[in-house]
């Protein structure tokens, strides 16, 4: 079986195409991803509703709703494999997720609205969900960040991850403005349990609390994450998000037998 080796900003990614096959998705996700050290496993599958289904997990086998950095990655799997057209719609457990090839490398996804936006689920942190059911997010502050504190916030960033406010749990998701549209960001994932190169949909949970709380008039966000960076655009009126948009690179490290 062929396994592509994928990344978006360096969130990575094994995939495999698994349409008309038997397998055990879980038990691949494991072992696929202790190969590489990958974030995360993709498979794609036939679908009734959309030009392909996207099964998502985690490295450690929990399935997810969504990654918006993997639906870029999965979109370019897709059209480099004849799957689909340089637009496309992905069926995931969160939604309906459209995507468009801009060039060889940039891929975007119309990523899943919002389902909640909570401001002040904590003093000092919002909550996001995007899609129904709905990827989880905290969204915290931290001025000043830097890349180089992630050792000195692992403890901070995972109790947040744990935090009981989140009732399924969340990614954490740390940034610090570096001026009035961009920001850098340090994300803590679930079901990764560490710190991750990138994150699509914390990307966009950002720009979401961000935009929500009045912070980015013009909704154009760049988010700065460790392995690149991404764009995020929101459109919406009066504190409701109309379409969320996500934009950035994918790249193919190589693609393996196994």
């Amino acid at each position: 079986m062929k396994v592509w080796y994928m990344n978006g900003a360096g969130n990575d990614f094994m995939v495999i195409d698994a349409r008309g096959l038997e397998l055990d998705l879980k038990s691949m996700a494991i072992e696929l991803c202790k190969l590489t050290g990958a974030d995360g496993f993709m498979a794609v599958d036939h679908s009734d509703v959309a030009d392909f289904r996207l099964h998502f997990y985690n490295s450690d086998g929990s399935r997810g709703e969504m990654c918006g950095n993997g639906a870029r990655c999965i979109c370019r799997f897709a059209y480099d494999n004849g799957i689909a057209g340089s637009e496309m719609t992905v069926q995931t457990d969160a939604g309906l997720v459209p995507g468009w090839r801009l060039s060889e490398n940039q891929y975007k996804v119309l990523l899943n609205k919002p389902s909640v936006i909570d401001l002040h689920r904590k003093s000092d942190a919002a909550y996001v969900e995007l899609g129904d059911p709905g990827v989880p997010h905290a969204v915290k502050e931290i001025p000043g960040l830097t890349w180089e504190q992630g050792p000195a916030l692992w403890e901070m960033a995972k109790a947040l991850r744990f935090d009981p406010a989140f009732p399924k749990g969340a990614n954490a998701n740390l940034y610090a403005w570096l001026d009035d549209q961009t920001v850098r960001i340090l994300t803590f994932e679930r079901g990764v349990e560490d710190y991750t190169l990138a994150c699509g949909t914390g990307s966009g949970s950002v720009g979401v609390a961000l935009w929500a709380a009045g912070k980015l008039p013009g909704g154009c966000l760049t988010v700065k994450n460790r392995g690149g960076d991404l764009t995020v655009t929101v459109f919406g009126q009066n504190g409701v998000v109309d379409k969320l948009f996500l934009e950035g690179p994918t790249e193919v490290v190589r693609i393996m037998e196994v």
